[in-house]
């Protein structure tokens, strides 16, 4: 879900930058994370499939055969055929399609809430893994240049890793422009490979058979459970394509796919399994084993770059993905930079980066092998898709009005081969499976505490609350002091007084002449047209309400907003404009309704987040604060 290039195709629109730019964009930016999975796919599957025997005919075509089919399956059927067609507006994703799925149901629900979180947080461990497997796994191949790398191999992966997340500040357009020839190159590079040792032994073309993959899950019992989790690590980085949807559009992620990477894919997956049979002792290092050995440093040097360009493009998504949830209120609001004035998605996330570094040089120190990590990825990813699955079923029966039936007939076959990755992952459990479901269960209870802790707050201040209208009434019969300019006061419940204002009235004892309540809310959808941003009502002669709306995936920028009330009649000058802001001084209570730990969090949280005046871009020369003391 990288953030790198905006949305210039809908579903139905026209395509403004060109077919074959957005094209060659989504080869860049989509398919990075699946796009280095050969580089330790077949080799961990077919080591596991052995469990140190020596590798049999029978193991490298079952094993091929079930690359070949997940491929199909669970990325080609599910996500490039059928859920690209479950956009909303244009955008995809988890938590698009968690907001879909309410939209669908025409209410909020829990259920679907509580799968978007998972798929959600899920996501997030998937972007500290991928950049972590994958970097890793590319240095690896400098132990088969020379064994007198290989005490280099962790240092160095983290000297990439380092600044990788060290650039992040400043943007990545110069960086993305080039994601699409280098991926060329390396997806070109990967069917020449494979098309090469095809040839080393063509029978490996029987895989093809379906039959393979089945008499190898049937025969080979517990064994064939945990091969399957590591094949699923072939088709990682699928439920990329879908969350990609709103920056290159449906037809060109489709057809890069089918005509392009996927072929590419399949090849070098075929000519490591022909390679293997020619020469078992090769599964060591498959991929690298694939070119001559003065071939493997500059190799080396090309899959760094693909797996930067597949970390790139998840830790962009994770930026993303972050602040589709503070905008859905499932977090509080992080600061945010744009680091691009023409593109809108160019964003960077401070305390986000922070966390995905943290979380990435953990990994390599304690797994510090591609094969150690191997067993934490394919988990994260796994509950990512099964949550897409259930989710793409309530949106095809409800908003595209199939029939249950129907619907079940399509859907429930991919979520049961999701649920089956998802148990033969779950075998993997001590081996590091614990990681993604531990950091899953963090963030979903931070986002639980998050959205517990605000309704008990909004719950206590409503009882304080004055109604509006009453206050109005009373202003009518004895009216303060009277000052010139307009004061707005932000507020999430415009029928009752703003905390600001009364606080405003009872210390400085004045009104201005004209008095804005301001309500801010976020849409179901990614972005809101133009015609619906802005609402005002206007409620006596100094008091006016005032709506503004932004998509879930839009920069809230209040001032330049309420420039659109000027076509309503409204003359906002934001130099005679005050804007007034509470700020709340949270402490915890015994009588809170969540636990004393749960405060502490919610409060710390609360504390944590960015204030209002920055997140909605308002001039700092215009607010003014009204602190407040409340008790949670």
């Amino acid at each position: 879900m990288a953030a790198s290039i905006t949305q210039t195709e809908t579903q139905e629109g026209p395509v403004t930058s060109g077919f074959w730019a957005l094209t060659l964009g989504s080869i860049g930016v989509v398919f990075g994370d699946i796009g280095t999975s050969p580089l330790y796919a077949f080799h961990e599957a077919v080591r596991g499939a052995a469990g140190g025997e020596p590798v049999s005919r029978v193991i490298v075509l079952g094993v091929l055969s079930l690359i070949l089919w997940a491929l199909l399956i669970v990325v080609t059927a599910k996500y490039v055929l059928l859920l690209l067609r479950a956009d909303n507006n244009g955008e995809g994703g988890t938590l698009s399609l968690m907001a879909l799925g309410q939209r669908a149901l025409g209410r909020r629900s829990w259920f679907l809430l509580a799968l978007g979180v998972v798929g959600a947080s899920m996501f997030i461990g998937d972007s500290m893994i991928t950049p972590a497997i994958s970097v890793l796994s590319a240095v690896d191949g400098l132990k088969l240049a020379t064994p007198a790398f290989e005490h280099y191999v962790v240092p160095l992966t983290v000297l990439i890793l380092a600044l990788l997340f060290a650039v992040q500040s400043k943007g990545t357009a110069l960086v993305a422009s080039a994601f699409g020839p280098v991926m060329v190159v390396w997806f070109t590079v990967l069917a020449v490979m494979g098309a090469v040792h095809i040839a080393d032994d063509p029978s490996v073309l029987a895989a093809i058979n379906p039959y393979y993959a089945l008499q190898f899950l049937l025969t080979h019992g517990t064994i064939g459970l945990v091969t399957l989790g590591a094949v699923f690590l072939a088709v990682t980085g699928g439920e990329a394509l879908y969350a990609d949807l709103g920056h290159f559009g449906r037809k060109p992620i489709q057809s890069a796919w089918m005509f392009f990477v996927l072929p590419a894919l399949l090849i070098n997956y075929f000519g490591q399994g022909a390679l293997v049979l020619s020469d078992p002792s090769a599964i060591e290092h498959s991929f690298y084993r694939m070119v001559p050995e003065k071939l493997v440093l500059p190799l080396v040097g090309l899959a760094t770059a693909a797996t930067v360009i597949a970390s790139q493009a998840v830790i962009t998504g994770a930026y993303s993905l972050v602040y589709q949830a503070v905008q859905l209120g499932l977090l509080p609001r992080f600061e945010v930079r744009y680091t691009s004035e023409t593109h809108a998605g160019q964003i960077y996330l401070p305390r986000v980066n922070r966390l995905l570094l943290i979380g990435v040089m953990l990994l390599v120190l304690l797994f510090r092998t591609p094969s150690g990590l191997a067993s934490a990825y394919g988990i994260a990813v796994s509950t990512t898709m099964v949550a897409d699955g259930i989710m793409g079923f309530i949106v095809i029966w409800k908003l595209w009005n199939w029939r249950a039936a129907t619907a079940s007939v399509v859907i429930l076959p991919f979520v049961m081969v999701d649920m089956t990755f998802f148990s033969a992952n779950l075998l993997k459990l001590l081996e590091g499976a614990w990681v993604p479901l531990l950091f899953g269960a963090a963030m979903a209870g931070t986002i639980w505490t998050w959205r517990k802790g605000t309704g008990i707050l909004i719950q206590k201040t409503r009882r304080i609350e004055v109604p509006l209208d009453d206050l109005i009434r009373s202003l009518e019969k004895r009216p303060p002091h009277i000052v010139k300019g307009t004061a707005v006061f932000l507020t999430s419940d415009p029928s009752f007084v703003p905390t600001a204002l009364l606080h405003n009235l009872k210390h400085n004892k004045v009104l201005h002449e004209h008095n804005v309540i301001l309500t801010i809310e976020t849409a179901q959808t990614p972005r809101v047209d133009l015609s619906e941003r802005f609402r005002m009502e206007k409620v006596s002669d100094k008091f006016s309400k005032v709506r503004l709306r932004f998509g879930f995936m839009e920069q809230p920028n209040v001032p330049k907003a309420l420039a659109i009330a000027r076509k309503q009649g409204w003359q906002f000058d934001i130099m005679s404009t005050s804007f007034f802001v509470s700020r709340r001084s949270l402490k915890a209570s015994a009588q809170s309704g969540m636990p004393l730990w749960q405060d502490h969090l919610f409060i710390a949280l609360s504390r944590s987040a960015n204030d209002a005046t920055d997140y909605f871009q308002i001039p700092t020369g215009r607010v003014v604060e009204v602190g407040t003391q409340v008790t949670i």
